[in-house]
């Protein structure tokens, strides 16, 4: 099974001294970490979890990120061997033959891979974002078919939501559904969808009340959506400024039928179950901003103990080395409020606050991390030979994908002044 390959391959990595647990209960891990004070250590399990994925990444994932980038091939092998090591659909419930892992788990995974290539990163974690509303709101019979369908076999999923005309205003969305008998048909068409041309179903926000005075909170309807279906097709891989290797593409629904027993939660509560998911993922995306705003740190001081100037290594020069500094503040202190993000809600905590704050931080960090970094390599920098220009490509999506930098920050206000 599944969670078997799990466990012998973290307790491969642990050389024996971690035995995994079912990490599918909050008070496993409130025993663990104490039920007060403050524990930064990892377990033993998260190590390990940890050092595979580091393996992984900096062993077969940083290899092929140039050539991923240069052909924007989708990176099916390195998704397959994620898969089999258990770093894909961590999330899923252990009775889905998941190995029902949290939040935090996923965090730590998704830092490291983005150590390797945030676009391979990004495109082997999107499943995450895809089964986040089913895993909140789906029956059982859903989950059985849906998330058990992505265990058993290495397949991708993706998050419909975005459109042409409607990112940050996500109650703007036209694609409509229309109640026929036991039967939705759906209309409309997504654009910048991750996993588009890859994905074998696809999470679907659609507006089931045409009223346009009708709250967002009861005007839209979820569903699953298998790729297959009548009347689902794809548009062309769009070429992006970075993370080049995720399939990004629109989807357009014609005419597509959808049962009844395929709607996730109620009806025109969709709106909320969309957004509520990004309590769960917001959190991993930041993550990946870390990843890659550690590996602009590691590249930059490798290179500048190396280069010299005025006869000595430039880490020796102060404006160098102040940058450089200025890298490790900023993925130690992203890194940090990413797990009290996680942490919070793997307790079931309401974490929105530290979830957009982890996110819209640690796009900042990444993108100015990757900008010094290319500083530092001087004209190395701007050069495709050298890794760092493609960090500074691949960073600025962080600032915009999930919610833009400019929405994290309306929200992070919001949440204050609830509190106030």
């Amino acid at each position: 099974m599944k969670s078997n390959i799990v466990k012998n391959a973290f307790r491969k990595v642990a050389a024996g001294k971690a035995s995994m647990r079912s990490l599918s209960s909050v008070s496993a891990k409130l025993e663990e970490l104490g039920s007060g004070g403050l524990n930064f250590d990892f377990s033993d399990e998260q190590i390990a979890m940890k050092e595979t994925a580091k393996k992984f990444a900096r062993e077969m994932v940083a290899p092929k990120a140039a050539y991923y980038d240069q052909t924007m091939e989708y990176p099916m092998d390195l998704f397959k061997e994620a898969w089999n090591l258990g770093l894909v659909n961590m999330h899923v419930p252990e009775k889905f033959g998941g190995v029902e892992m949290g939040v935090l788990d996923e965090c730590i995974v998704a830092e490291e891979i983005a150590v390797g290539c945030s676009g391979v990163g990004t495109a082997i974690l999107a499943n995450s974002l895809a089964s986040m509303p089913l895993l909140v709101a789906a029956n059982d019979s859903l989950k059985q078919k849906y998330l058990g369908r992505l265990i058993e076999e290495p397949l991708q999923a993706a998050y419909c939501v975005t459109e042409p005309g409607a990112g940050s205003d996500v109650s703007g969305i036209k694609t409509r559904c229309e109640k026929k008998g036991n039967e939705f048909v759906v209309n409309g068409s997504k654009m910048w969808i991750t996993n588009g041309g890859v994905a074998n179903w696809y999470f679907v926000l659609t507006r089931s009340d045409p009223d346009p005075k009708c709250p967002a909170s009861k005007a839209f309807t979820a569903f699953v959506i298998d790729r297959d279906a009548p009347g689902v097709s794809v548009g062309k891989k769009e070429v992006n400024m970075g993370q080049r290797c995720s399939d990004t593409r629109a989807v357009t629904f014609e005419d597509v039928v959808v049962p009844q027993d395929q709607v996730i939660g109620e009806e025109g509560k969709g709106f909320l179950l969309a957004m509520s998911a990004f309590d769960r993922t917001r959190p991993a995306v930041g993550a990946g901003a870390v990843g890659l705003a550690q590996r602009a740190l590691e590249e930059s001081i490798k290179y500048a103990t190396e280069r010299k100037t005025m006869g000595t290594h430039i880490i020796n020069h102060q404006s160098v080395a102040n940058l450089i500094a200025d890298m490790a503040i900023g993925v130690e202190t992203a890194r940090l409020m990413v797990l009290k993000s996680a942490f919070d809600v793997d307790l079931g905590r309401r974490n929105t606050y530290f979830a957009s704050i982890a996110k819209c931080y640690g796009a900042d960090i990444a993108n100015k991390a990757a900008t010094d970094a290319v500083q530092i390599f001087g004209g190395n920098g701007f050069n495709t030979e050298y890794p760092v220009e493609k960090l500074m490509r691949d960073a600025k999506i962080y600032q915009i994908y999930e919610g833009t930098a400019q929405i994290q920050r309306l929200i992070i206000t919001r949440e204050l002044l609830k509190k106030m």
